[in-house]
């Protein structure tokens, strides 16, 4: 007791005799509600900028972060890029312990220096400087300053004051300071229940934000990137990489786009040109020619990242693409528009958010945004349709969960223009399986299915093409990982690339898989698309339920029992209707050695309020239930 009490007085001493700025390093001055569900907590993180010119950006940061775990290590984000245009003028970090004492100082050449980009990258100029700390107990603080001056103005850092899980937020500020003759325009998003505080006065704009909790991840919630509280910055004015240009909207943007960065590159050669037009001569529409001239450049070219100055955002000239056989997302969208365009076909270069979490363009707010560019072919009386250019394995017109249902910025002579990608309906993304098993007198099974997928579902399996036979093994059976000791007879698929199906036909058996009691068998009914998912529950959810893609399962199953054994009793037929989506489950007698088992299970994408998710739980928890559901058996 009495030694509590003296270290409880030796904190308290130690806390009143620091500074205010110093009590920044020690964990002791934490208020109590951010260090809850923290790995770490942002003491204080101050970005200025100022805005020299339409060409030249200076970037000052300072950022005081108290680490935790070791989980919370990456929070500390003590790193700078810098390339031809960017330059560091300061770098440097300082280490504390949990008292505040400063334990160590690591200087910018004691900075690790590595290519920005991994190894799919041809070459690039862009570089980081990042610190490689290991700690030596935990908690421990971290300062780190840096100062960078940037000749391009097009990229201007946004406010973001919290960008992941299990970090809080105890004060950041953002300034950005420029001449008269600059406009800069600003965009908040995700501040409604954060204290948000702005100054606005010439020639500057501040803002500040304190005491942000830290949050955990939930099953089914939107993109963290579409949440997280950010002010969207950006200038009117700006140049990159010498080419200077004023933007105010996307169609402005979109000109700018094609006339300085895209236009001057239709360079093929004339035999190229020739060839192409013979290529598609017989071809009787602009799609079927499309659809050709996809495949040539599938079987052309290889993707391989070019990062180099303005090549971040300028495509390489088509002539270059022709003669080498690879480039980059930009060369090879630009090259296949290249060759559609001497073939009379008319096609949009398209910049976009890639990845699965759907993120979109902002629609009112024209910037330098996406991080990849796809192709666009508009059709008048149907849907647009939009081209991968880097893959050589997707169908032509299929893009898939990497940059479906977003908005986009199409880019076109006359200006940019926001459109939205395909969205892969429900009753699109279907997997229907057709199969058969069979159950022996000693309860092992023998089974043949065949599935077929389209759709988002279809996505989910083409890369199982190109897998080796080991690797298919160990697919499937962690697919049925339900069924102890299965074993896979036969594997054969077929990937339909012309009417985008993905057909599987497999084989397997297993020892044991029903169970034996005295003269019964219980014999589990699902034995080739059993749902095994049921979301996590969470006592105090804080994020809306989100489904990002809806997907319909069809089965039906033709069931051979074993020889010396009857049906004594059945599930009775389930149906299941809500607006998450609906399940149906049947099972009919053939006759008397022969069960059909019907299922249908459809989960509808959408956004619902966190009130929903219980209801949402309980539907998987129910599905569940009912794809255990068994048939008991008796002898004969």
């Amino acid at each position: 007791m009495i030694i509590k009490i003296y270290m409880s007085i030796l904190i308290l001493l130690i806390t009143l005799s620091v500074t205010s700025q110093e009590n920044l390093y020690t964990s002791y001055t934490i208020p109590a509600n951010l260090k809850e569900k923290a790995n770490a907590v942002i003491r204080s993180d101050d970005v200025h900028i100022s805005l020299k010119s339409s060409s030249e950006m200076y970037i000052t940061k300072k950022r005081i972060v108290t680490v935790f775990n070791k989980g919370g290590n990456d929070d500390v984000d003590a790193y700078v890029y810098y390339d031809n245009n960017v330059k560091i003028k300061t770098l440097e970090a300082l280490v504390f312990d949990n008292f505040g004492n400063e334990i160590k100082k690591i200087k910018k050449n004691s900075f690790k220096d590595v290519s920005a980009v991994d190894g799919g990258t041809l070459y690039s100029d862009s570089r980081v400087k990042y610190l490689e700390y290991t700690p030596i107990e935990y908690p421990y603080t971290i300062e780190f300053t840096s100062e960078v001056v940037n000749n391009n103005t097009a990229f201007i850092h946004s406010f973001i004051p919290i960008n992941g899980y299990y970090v809080s937020v105890e004060k950041s500020t953002y300034t950005i300071e420029f001449p008269e003759d600059i406009i800069i325009r600003t965009k908040e998003k995700n501040f409604e229940t954060l204290d948000l505080q702005k100054e606005t006065l010439p020639g500057k704009i501040k803002y500040e934000v304190k005491n942000i909790q830290a949050v955990k991840p939930e099953e089914y919630s939107p993109a963290y990137v579409n949440m997280s509280p950010k002010v969207l910055v950006a200038s009117k004015q700006f140049t990159l990489e010498g080419v200077h240009t004023q933007v105010e909207n996307w169609n402005d943007f979109g000109k700018w786009m094609y006339h300085d960065l895209i236009k001057n590159t239709y360079d093929l050669p004339a035999s190229t040109i020739n060839m192409i037009q013979d290529l598609v001569k017989d071809e009787p529409n602009d799609v079927a020619k499309a659809k050709k001239i996809y495949q040539y450049v599938q079987d052309k070219t290889r993707y391989i990242s070019v990062q180099v100055g303005i090549g971040g955002w300028k495509p390489f000239n088509a002539s270059e693409v022709d003669k080498l056989g690879y480039g980059d997302c930009k060369a090879l969208t630009n090259y296949t528009m290249s060759l559609l365009k001497a073939a009379g076909v008319k096609s949009n270069y398209t910049v976009v958010y890639a990845g699965k979490s759907q993120r979109s363009l902002e629609k009112d707010f024209a910037a330098m945004q996406g991080n990849h560019v796809i192709l666009n072919i508009p059709q008048e009386d149907k849907e647009d349709i939009w081209l991968e250019c880097t893959s050589q394995k997707l169908p032509f017109g299929f893009i898939g969960d990497f940059t479906d249902d977003r908005d986009v910025l199409v880019i076109t002579p006359e200006g940019g223009k926001i459109q939205h990608t395909k969205k892969y309906k429900t009753e699109e993304s279907v997997q229907q399986i057709k199969g058969n098993y069979s159950i022996s007198n000693n309860g092992a099974i023998e089974a043949k299915v065949n599935i077929n997928s389209k759709g988002i579902q279809y996505d989910d399996k083409y890369w199982l093409e190109t897998e080796t036979e080991r690797d298919l093994d160990k697919h499937y059976k962690k697919r049925w990982g339900y069924i102890n000791t299965i074993k896979i007879s036969s594997m054969h698929i077929t990937n339909n690339k012309e009417t985008i199906e993905f057909v599987e036909d497999v084989s397997f058996q297993a020892t044991n898989y029903s169970k034996k009691i005295g003269d019964r068998m219980l014999l589990t009914l699902n034995a080739l698309n059993r749902n095994t998912d049921i979301p996590d529950r969470y006592r105090n959810r804080k994020h809306p339920l989100k489904i990002r893609r809806g997907f319909k399962d069809i089965d039906e199953v033709e069931i051979k029992l074993p020889q010396d054994y009857k049906v004594e009793s059945k599930p009775n037929n389930k149906t299941i209707e809500n607006k998450f989506g609906s399940y149906k489950s049947e099972v009919a007698v053939k006759d008397e050695s022969t069960l059909v088992y019907k299922r249908e299970f459809t989960i509808n994408d959408g956004e619902f309020p966190k009130e929903d998710y219980e209801a949402f739980r309980a539907f998987y928890k129910e599905v569940n239930k009912q794809d255990n559901a068994k048939v008991a058996l008796i002898k004969k």
